[in-house]
């Protein structure tokens, strides 16, 4: 089995799966850098995004485990969707953005449950899941927290 470039490309969250340590928080900060793409941030273009990502992450992340291992490091796709769910509805500053990616890759790393069990589940779905669990536990976060601030 081969993947082409673009797959390649996206399959690995921008090449960052192939940095040899840390490829997860790699990923993430691809996610974070493409989020400040201007307008990236905006809603009707983030969640389309985070769709097709999602979708072509489960089909690249099955090729990425016949080639490289089951949950392969070189598949960060999942990273960048699971930085960018963790964005979403977020004000584009910086401050906010740090805590957004730290609170990201707190769930990422302990997956709460049911998210670890999403990993059980084969091929690229597992792959993508068990972020895309993550993600939303960090989006309902950070918008706790960012409520409570700007309210009080």
């Amino acid at each position: 089995m081969k993947i082409n470039f673009f797959e390649k490309l996206i399959g690995s969250g921008f090449y960052t799966g192939f940095i040899p340590f840390s490829s997860g928080t790699f990923g993430s900060l691809a996610g974070l850098l493409i989020y400040y793409i201007p307008g990236f941030e905006k809603p009707f273009i983030l969640i389309p995004a985070i769709i097709i990502f999602s979708f072509y992450g489960i089909y690249i992340g099955t090729k990425f485990e016949k080639i490289y291992g089951e949950d392969p490091a070189e598949c960060t796709v999942d990273e960048v969707v699971g930085m960018w769910i963790s964005l979403l509805f977020v004000p584009k500053k910086i401050v906010y953005s740090i805590f957004a990616f730290l609170v990201w890759r707190f769930f990422d790393i302990t997956k709460p449950y049911p998210a670890r069990q999403m990993e059980k589940l084969h091929g690229g779905l597992g792959i993508m899941m068990d972020d895309v669990f993550a993600g939303f536990y960090s989006l309902i976060l950070v918008q706790l927290v960012l409520y409570i601030l700007t309210r009080f």
